[in-house]
């Protein structure tokens, strides 16, 4: 979650001054509160400061919008400024602009949209664009044997673009196609860690990558809410060609992934068990290293940085135990709080042939705590244990 300046500020005007003022709605009233904010990861350095939350609900009470300012100092970047603009429909649409402006190098501008029911529920919508810079990216070689001693550093400048309309094939299986536009420069980064490029100077996408990217994607979905379920089940799969127009020897590879999440609530549905597996698989030849599977970060391993383990297939598992333990009224609205006790299990492999079972997996225990408003938001903060230490991961939404 990053403030864009410049231009960036008149997008989150703009979203602000369409999500607030918006008629059909029914504002009820606005409200604001003071959160401090910390983090600390092996890529991201720490970070400490303050988050500014403004929310707006509708008469009802039900949250309709939420910009949140945020005021943070980091180890690497230095000072930066964030707004994160959120905006949630009648119909479980949501909108989020967020723009970050930071002391050194980083940057970021983004839109996102979604909306679960569009042409009265027939089809699902989503689609967005960004644009940033990320000053502490890591590369340590692939495999899963790559020795934290590999560990290099660069700055992962983006601009990208997607989007993607599914149909409802009844009221829990959807079929959806979709496009996404990436292009990727690696520059140096701001670590005191080797240039990615100075130690691994031939690896694929070294030099850069306009990747288009062709996906089909299947999806039964019996949960009983996108954000804050407590019940049912998800499997999606998607298909995926790719072309890399910046590589005449290698321009076509392939994506697959198999993503199966269940969850099993107790009958009064104060503990939530959730159990998660992740099969994904990259083929074909000059592959760019940031385009294959990889391990590590907030949404899984997370007791290791982000992308510590790159390559060109994935297996992971996950399991996590959500706990309720608290539900409180926070100026208008009402709030939930859970303790989530955690094991994340996984490894990556080159080749099927690779794979053993019960072999060579990382494995990192934690323990998240998470607030939620439902049905629209979930804020948490992830403690993860690895050999390599233990990492801190803040962010918005589950991890799966």
């Amino acid at each position: 979650m990053r403030v864009a300046g410049g231009h960036g500020s008149v997008a989150w005007f703009l979203a602000v001054a369409v999500w607030f003022c918006s008629p059909p709605l029914g504002w009820g009233e606005t409200e604001y509160f003071l959160v401090p904010a910390f983090a600390t990861s092996k890529n991201d350095g720490q970070s400490g400061g303050l988050i500014v939350p403004i929310l707006k609900t509708d008469p009802d009470g039900e949250l309709r919008g939420l910009v949140a300012p945020m005021f943070i100092q980091n180890s690497f970047t230095g000072a930066s400024g964030t707004v994160n603009v959120f905006g949630y429909g009648l119909t479980g649409q949501q909108l989020r602009v967020i723009g970050t402006f930071t002391e050194k190098i980083e940057r970021e501008l983004s839109l996102t949209y979604e909306d679960p029911a569009f042409a009265q529920g027939r089809f699902a919508l989503k689609f967005g664009a960004a644009f940033f810079k990320k000053a502490t990216a890591r590369f340590y070689g692939f495999t899963q044997d790559t020795p934290k001693s590999n560990e290099t550093n660069y700055t992962d400048r983006e601009i990208g673009a997607y989007w993607q309309l599914g149909v409802y094939l009844n009221e829990v299986t959807q079929f959806a196609l979709g496009q996404r536009f990436r292009d990727v420069e690696i520059q140096p980064g701001i670590t005191d860690d080797p240039f990615t490029l100075a130690r691994f100077p031939g690896v694929d996408g070294g030099q850069g990558a306009s990747i288009v990217g062709h996906r089909a994607t299947f999806q039964y979905d019996t949960r009983n809410n996108l954000i804050t379920p407590t019940d049912g089940m998800q499997v999606r799969a998607y298909a995926e060609l790719n072309q890399n127009l910046d590589d005449g020897e290698h321009p076509v590879y392939y994506r697959y992934e198999l993503d199966v999440k269940k969850l099993f609530p107790s009958p009064s549905k104060r503990a939530i068990l959730v159990v998660r597996g992740n099969l994904q698989a990259t083929f074909g030849e000059g592959v760019p290293f940031y385009e294959r599977s990889s391990l590590g970060g907030q949404n899984n391993l997370r007791g290791y940085g982000e992308d510590r383990f790159i390559d060109k297939q994935l297996v992971a598992f996950n399991v996590e135990q959500r706990i309720h333990v608290l539900r409180v009224r926070i100026l208008n609205v009402m709030a939930d709080f859970e303790v989530a006790p955690f094991v994340d299990v996984g490894r990556v492999f080159n080749t099927f042939k690779d794979l053993q079972l019960f072999s060579n997996f990382e494995v990192t225990p934690g323990v998240g705590v998470r607030g939620l408003v439902r049905p629209s938001l979930v804020g948490r903060v992830d403690y993860g244990y690895s050999s390599e230490g233990g990492a801190v991961f803040a962010g918005l939404d589950y991890p799966f």
